[in-house]
């Protein structure tokens, strides 16, 4: 019996891997006027403590919680991601 002639595909960076598997989970929403990059953040990625805009509470670390940025700001997509802010996951669903 002769070998597989069937080209396996390339390994892919760890880098790209990871971003893969993260932008996988960001999604787009219509929010407050615009539209808003969503991005969740399980309880064991959780490092340090935040304020929630919408409640002005304590994000605890460890807290599964969103992060939410502009996808259509005039300030372009750098600046729109640095103003990112991290919300309760049931305060930014009554936004």
């Amino acid at each position: 019996m002769g070998r597989s002639r069937r080209r396996r595909p390339e390994p892919r960076s760890t880098d790209e891997s990871f971003e893969r598997l993260v932008s996988g989970f960001r999604r787009t929403e219509e929010r407050r006027g615009g539209a808003w990059n969503v991005q969740p953040v399980g309880q064991g990625r959780s490092e340090k403590a935040y304020t929630c805009p919408g409640c002005s509470r304590t994000i605890a670390p460890g807290t599964a919680h969103v992060v939410t940025w502009r996808d259509d700001g005039v300030m372009g997509a750098r600046a729109d991601l640095e103003a990112r802010r991290h919300w309760h996951t049931h305060c930014w669903n009554l936004v």
